[in-house]
């Protein structure tokens, strides 16, 4: 592992001792390269790990993360959200955060499910991979920006982290009905103040870059990940989990 990469793990283990009080802990886990690294890091460190996915049945992210985990081998629950009590549910959240912002709903309402499976589980604290594609370049917002430089491409990422930070003080409030706490290490200042200072070249290449994060990546391949989840491509949880196209179903 090179020095760049040695110092990456470093703060993400630095973050999450700072952040995670609990020893038993659950994570939200796709199978995607940011979740699985989180999961590895804290297997790694002696966390006792559940991995937690949520979905409607034969969704992406239940076949996925099923998948990446015959390779990890982590005790992992799996919630399949029921269409019929679906629109009650999305309605019910939709009140409670009252905003119209598509993406917030979706994401609480996914949030909603996993605290749920968390509960059922008797674990009141779940680590999210949340900060990695806002800090890391991870969205195609990032390859739209990248013609206009680094001061475009920072003023976009300031823009997600902003409201990044703000969605999950609305997933928390969700969270709570359930007595979970949904815990972000990689959303913290000081990891986000040490982000910022790895060059953008070590995150995304051109405009045409469809998998960016590439630190992140090696990273993952350095402490062995699976390689399928390393090399997997971006596909954000509203869609893995099928969420997004049953909500605009109840619209």
């Amino acid at each position: 592992m090179d020095i760049s990469n040695e110092k990456l793990l470093e703060n993400i283990k630095n973050s999450i001792l700072d952040t995670v009080k609990e020893k038993k802990i659950g994570i939200a886990f796709s199978g995607g390269v940011d979740s699985t690294l989180i999961s590895k890091i804290c297997s790694d460190m002696n966390f006792n790990i559940t991995l937690l996915t949520i979905g409607f049945p034969n969704s992406h992210d239940i076949l996925f993360a099923k998948q990446v985990n015959e390779y990890l081998k982590y005790p992992h629950h799996i919630f399949e959200i029921n269409s019929e009590t679906f629109p009650a549910i999305s309605s019910k959240i939709n009140e409670k955060i009252q905003t119209e912002n598509l993406s917030w709903n979706e994401n609480c309402i996914a949030f909603y499910y996993v605290s749920k499976l968390a509960s059922s589980l008797d674990l009141d604290t779940v680590i999210t991979a949340n900060g990695i594609d806002e800090l890391f370049c991870g969205y195609n917002a990032y390859r739209e920006a990248f013609s206009g430089g680094e001061s475009h491409i920072l003023e976009v990422m300031k823009s997600k982290l902003d409201n990044e930070l703000k969605m999950m003080k609305a997933v928390n409030l969700i969270a709570s009905e359930f007595g979970v706490r949904i815990l972000q290490p990689l959303l913290s200042e000081k990891f986000i103040e040490y982000a910022k200072t790895i060059p953008i070249s070590e995150k995304i290449h051109d405009s045409e870059d469809l998998y960016r994060k590439h630190i992140i990546r090696k990273l993952a391949s350095d402490i062995n990940v699976p390689e399928l989840s390393c090399t997997k491509r971006k596909k954000a949880l509203q869609y893995g989990s099928k969420i997004h196209k049953a909500l605009l179903k109840t619209r």
